[in-house]
């Protein structure tokens, strides 16, 4: 359906912009005439573009999907406009001309006319489920039901900001040590193909016996330069074969075992799952999910298949009366600390308060390790280029220095 963005006069005469999705903008001026809204200019605004984003929010161009940061700064300007008073389609209304994202701002007022057309806001929400998750689903859907919707705005506000906050600590922690393994493997790879080929050839013409290591670079470099382009293809085929493998669900299902055995990489993400997991669980818990549902709804936050199934069959042992951590110890996966947490707060009656408590400690130990790890990895990358260089340099100086002894 065509989107159209209109200029307009209320019935106060004070100008007013949004945009409507109708047929025709014929039927739009009608739509907004009855809604005494009087319309000086209407155009067909985004259409083609808006609906290609609206159709590929998950599996189409990463740049036209609607990126966490905008739903949660479009969460938190929601929860601040329903909590001074404003009715919900009247809050909606007014961020529809805020959004930048047109895929979003289609989105938007969708929902909104859906809730004209009796539909809950929940409801309007769950029919887009590549933008809005189970968990922000279910959020409102308790908000509504108990009358706290800016509250629960609020909170989800607070858990795509914090979840958000802790992401962009772990790009940008290991942004740099990346990209001095990119260079640096790059910049290898160019002195062994283009610029060593180009001094060993003086070695050839001599016709001399050379060092163990120069021979050695040579071949390497022989093997680089006749062999690139296939060296290229089979490295893209191997990612993407090891992209496809990990879409599989046995392929998964190793990827995600063997990524929670590795010495440190597993520990951490432990240590992220249970941080998740806790965080969400407590949001949803505060607000009024009932606790099989919300084990239901945070199993698909883990990040991992492996911790996805283990908090499944907890929420089956938690069905039959058992506490969340018992059900959760029984599998060695989490923490004794986040269990035991667990297992105070169900004791206490204070279930939601040990679950954020957890969050905090577990979203710290991720950054502090990550910064650390970060701390190591730098000079080891460091390290390993001189060795490399080192090697390069030595297996040229060799043989430049025997052939100076023979002039000499």
């Amino acid at each position: 359906m065509p989107v159209f963005q209109y200029t307009a006069l209320d019935i106060k005469g004070k100008n007013i912009t949004g945009i409507i999705d109708t047929e025709s903008a014929l039927i739009a001026r009608q739509k907004l005439r009855a809604s005494n809204i009087f319309p000086v200019s209407i155009n067909e605004v985004y259409a083609d573009s808006v609906k290609k984003e609206s159709r590929s929010v998950s599996f189409s161009n990463p740049f036209s999907r609607v990126k966490s940061s905008e739903i949660s700064m479009m969460t938190r300007q929601l929860a601040t406009i329903v909590g001074a008073s404003f009715p919900l389609v009247s809050a909606i209304s007014t961020l529809i001309p805020q959004t930048r994202s047109h895929a979003l701002k289609k989105i938007l007022s969708q929902i909104k006319d859906s809730i004209e057309e009796g539909s809950s806001f929940a409801g309007a929400l769950s029919r887009y489920p590549e933008t809005f998750s189970s968990i922000y689903i279910n959020m409102v859907r308790a908000g509504e039901s108990s009358g706290s919707l800016e509250i629960v705005l609020d909170r989800l506000a607070d858990i795509t900001e914090k979840q958000q906050e802790l992401n962009n600590k772990i790009r940008s922690t290991l942004a740099y040590p990346l990209f001095m393994t990119i260079f640096g493997m790059v910049v290898t790879f160019f002195l062994l193909a283009v610029i060593v080929p180009k001094l060993t050839s003086i070695f050839s013409e001599m016709h001399q016996t050379l060092p163990l290591i120069t021979r050695i670079l040579i071949s390497i470099s022989d093997i680089l330069k006749s062999f690139w382009g296939l060296i290229l293809i089979l490295t893209a085929a191997l990612v993407i074969a090891f992209s496809v493998l990990k879409k599989t669900e046995k392929g998964r299902y190793l990827y995600d075992r063997t990524l929670l055995r590795l010495p440190v990489v597993g520990i951490l993400l432990k240590k992220l799952a249970v941080a998740r997991f806790t965080r969400t669980l407590g949001s949803l818990l505060e607000n009024g999910v009932p606790m099989l549902p919300a084990l239901e709804i945070v199993k698909n936050i883990a990040g991992n298949v492996i911790i996805s199934d283990i908090i499944e069959n907890s929420s089956k042992e938690v069905e039959k009366g058992l506490g969340v951590g018992i059900s959760l110890a029984a599998y060695n996966i989490f923490p004794d600390l986040a269990i035991q947490m667990i297992q105070v707060g169900e004791q206490s009656g204070e279930l939601e308060t040990m679950l954020y408590k957890a969050a905090d400690i577990y979203e710290n130990e991720v950054e502090s390790s990550i910064i650390s790890m970060t701390s190591l990895l730098e000079p080891t990358i460091i390290l390993i280029m001189g060795v490399v260089v080192g090697f390069i340099i030595l297996s040229i100086a060799l043989p430049i220095m025997e052939m100076n002894k023979l002039v000499m």
